[in-house]
């Protein structure tokens, strides 16, 4: 691809095709350098050949997998009615909080045309919305319209299968879909994940621990992962352990965020109410990412930086309206939870702590993805 780039042949199939292909690697290896590296070459080639269709597609794609959804929506203003832009702008919905329009939106395009991913789509919205059987359903039907060429696809669905069968506390069937997972797609690093995911759940801590040290021995670990095993060492009670990948993963966040992006601030306002508490920028991140995409998610984290911050009472309203979302997802109820409670609000903290125990992994250890 270096070598493509110094040719600079002129030809806008082969940039075009150069600057997928740097999406493809930073999708593969999950490195921010790649996906920043990504941007920059699909920047010089819009701006050298101009806005054509696959470009913006490419364009939005960027834009919604680092939060940036305004930019998503000009991205495709030209062409709404694509299929691909289509199901673009329904997960914008969703991440809106527009569920029942992003809902009607994968149903339309799989009618037009059943293709893989939007099956997916739709299987993830059912899951968020406590149909387990419709979820496994959709993702399992998607699975099956891959081909032996779209093996990292079919790796990936299994994952989200596997996910599916571990919030119900299910862990030897979720293994059933990670050992799928590895076998078509061997090698690849969001597996390990997972299966590392699974062993924390499972209390296999110093299991869990090695594998997670293996994926950020790494020139690049992500921020979340170091975060994730700073909070595994903390729930071993291993506090002198934890400290050096919190405050990486702190300072990564923020550099991040001085630079002016955005699709940390979730994390920041988690980290501040519940790693580290910081009650002033909890509410501060959370704010931000309130107003940049107001759902389910947004608006637990609001509704527990406030409790964090003294203000249950307050806290409360941006619980409710989370509640108020029809998702049925246990993290959220037990955040829920712990509101209701700080707010003197018992029989409603009852009420959530009820309907989180469907899923066994509610209040025990957390991946924040």
């Amino acid at each position: 691809m270096r070598e493509i780039a110094e040719a600079r042949t002129g030809d806008i199939e082969q940039a075009t095709l150069q600057a997928y292909r740097w999406y493809h690697l930073a999708s593969l290896s999950g490195r921010l350098s790649h996906f920043s590296t990504a941007e920059r070459v699909l920047a010089e080639t819009l701006a050298r050949f101009g806005p054509r269709e696959d470009l913006c597609l490419l364009k939005a794609n960027l834009d919604l997998r680092f939060h940036r959804l305004d930019a998503v929506r000009a991205d495709l203003e030209t062409m709404k009615a694509r299929p691909q832009a289509r199901s673009i702008l329904a997960d914008v919905d969703f991440q809106q909080g527009l569920y029942a329009e992003a809902r009607r939106e994968y149903e339309a395009l799989i009618a037009l045309d059943p293709v893989w991913d939007d099956m997916a789509r739709l299987g993830h919205w059912f899951w968020k919305m406590g149909d387990h059987q419709a979820a496994d359903h959709w993702l399992e039907q998607a699975g099956d319209e891959l081909t032996a060429k779209q093996m990292r696809s079919f790796a990936w669905v299994e994952l989200q299968r596997g996910v599916l069968d571990l919030s119900r506390g299910d862990a030897a069937a979720a293994r059933g879909h990670y050992d799928r997972a590895a076998r078509a797609y061997s090698g690849y690093w969001l597996v390990e994940e997972h299966v590392a995911e699974l062993l924390a759940f499972e209390t296999r801590f110093e299991e869990a621990a090695a594998l997670y040290l293996r994926l950020a021995s790494g020139d690049e670990p992500s921020p979340e992962l170091l975060q994730t095993i700073g909070e595994l060492y903390l729930m071993m009670g291993l506090e002198s352990e934890a400290r050096p990948f919190l405050d990486r993963a702190e300072a990564a966040y923020l550099e991040s965020a001085a630079r002016g992006e955005v699709h940390y601030w979730h994390h920041l306002s988690d980290f501040y109410s519940d790693v580290r508490v910081d009650p002033e920028a909890a509410v501060k991140w959370a704010g931000k990412d309130l107003e940049l995409r107001s759902n389910f998610n947004t608006q637990v984290a609001m509704g527990l930086a406030l409790h964090v911050a003294g203000k249950s009472g307050e806290g409360v309203a941006f619980i409710e309206q989370a509640l108020g979302s029809g998702v049925q997802d246990a993290h959220l109820f037990h955040q829920a939870a712990v509101v209701y409670r700080g707010a003197g609000r018992a029989l409603d903290a009852e009420r959530c702590e009820a309907a989180a125990r469907w899923n066994p992994m509610a209040g025990r250890f957390h991946v924040h993805r």
